[in-house]
């Protein structure tokens, strides 16, 4: 199976199986409170390992990855329940119980520099902890407004969900794929709104109008070990609206304790720049700064990579690979 094809089987099966935890958890959240909610976490993280099928497997071949060695039955059961957990705190983080949780904020003079032009900026993540802690910081610093980009019909997905687990929550999503929707995403930077995007996932919308920037391309980079397919189209897009890039991360810690991450990835704020037959190697080089970034984080907290399936599937082989060389220590 083609690395694309396989994203998009996982897409389907991913879309299932988080509306039926998301439902899972809402009641249990609101019918037994975090603490007694957290204690129904560990059945549940035993039946995925026993019963998870290719996603338990997903989640068996990134440990080995990177750990750099097989995992051990404690280290897939706490992976598991990382993924378990943030899915049980995302209710409360969309109801905005804010109050339950302990977030430590690094970086945070990174964004407020790049917020301070006025002209808003791309936070671009993974599915790496949990996007939605971004709220707790929003909640703090009361000006932050955040719209998450994606797909039109992911964009209807997630807005479904909203209404089911916090129908009061004030969420602004731009469903990519529509011609209007760089018109409306260019207004919400250029009013100071940041613009949130998870970029480790190659599958494209419907349609050419789909490719967020225009001709995005999937890049085979070294990951972890083994080339992965990553897509420009995120960093094409900050290029084309020649707006500042940073790295952005919820990480879970454990308990009721995360840590929001902010890095600056690239700025293509210099028009000069940005208009000149240099941005694709500028964009490949923000690209490249974003894996170096992504697999730090792995390495640091690997309990909170949540893409349970072979993300390193369907390489065409060697001489489509891109070395990200990382820097010295």
């Amino acid at each position: 199976m083609t690395a694309t094809r396989a994203d998009a089987a996982w897409a389907k099966q991913a879309e299932r199986s988080n509306a039926l935890a998301l439902r899972l958890m809402r009641w249990i959240a609101a019918t037994l409170g975090r603490r007694v909610a957290r204690a129904v976490l560990h059945p549940i993280t035993l039946y995925f390992l026993l019963f998870g099928g290719a996603a338990s497997r997903g989640s068996t071949g990134y440990l080995r990855r990177v750990l750099g060695r097989a995992p051990r039955w404690s280290e897939r059961y706490r992976h598991v329940h990382h993924f378990a957990a943030t899915i049980l705190d995302r209710v409360y983080l969309l109801r905005g119980d804010f109050e339950l949780f302990e977030v430590e904020v690094v970086g945070a003079e990174q964004l407020d520099a790049v917020l301070r032009s006025g002209r808003g900026a791309f936070l671009v993540g993974a599915h790496l902890g949990s996007f939605e802690a971004l709220r707790a910081l929003g909640e703090e610093r009361r000006g932050l407004a955040v719209a998450m980009l994606m797909y039109e019909h992911n964009a209807r997905l997630m807005n479904t969900a909203l209404r089911a687990i916090a129908p009061d929550a004030v969420q602004k999503v731009i469903g990519l794929g529509r011609m209007e929707a760089m018109l409306e995403l260019r207004d919400w930077l250029d009013a100071g709104g940041v613009a949130g995007l998870l970029a480790d996932r190659t599958l494209q919308g419907p349609g050419p109008a789909a490719s967020p920037g225009g001709r995005s391309r999937t890049h085979w980079i070294d990951f972890l070990g083994a080339p992965a397919a990553f897509s420009d189209g995120p960093f094409r897009l900050a290029a084309l609206l020649r707006r500042p890039v940073l790295f952005m991360a919820g990480l879970y810690l454990g308990g009721n304790r995360y840590q929001l991450r902010f890095a600056p990835l690239a700025d293509f704020s210099d028009a000069a720049a940005a208009a000149t037959g240099d941005r694709d190697a500028a964009v490949q080089e923000a690209l490249l700064h974003y894996v170096r970034v992504l697999e730090q984080q792995c390495r640091e907290t690997p309990w909170n990579w949540f893409n349970f399936f072979d993300f390193w599937a369907g390489h065409p082989g060697p001489q489509d690979t891109v070395h990200a060389h990382h820097p010295p220590a």
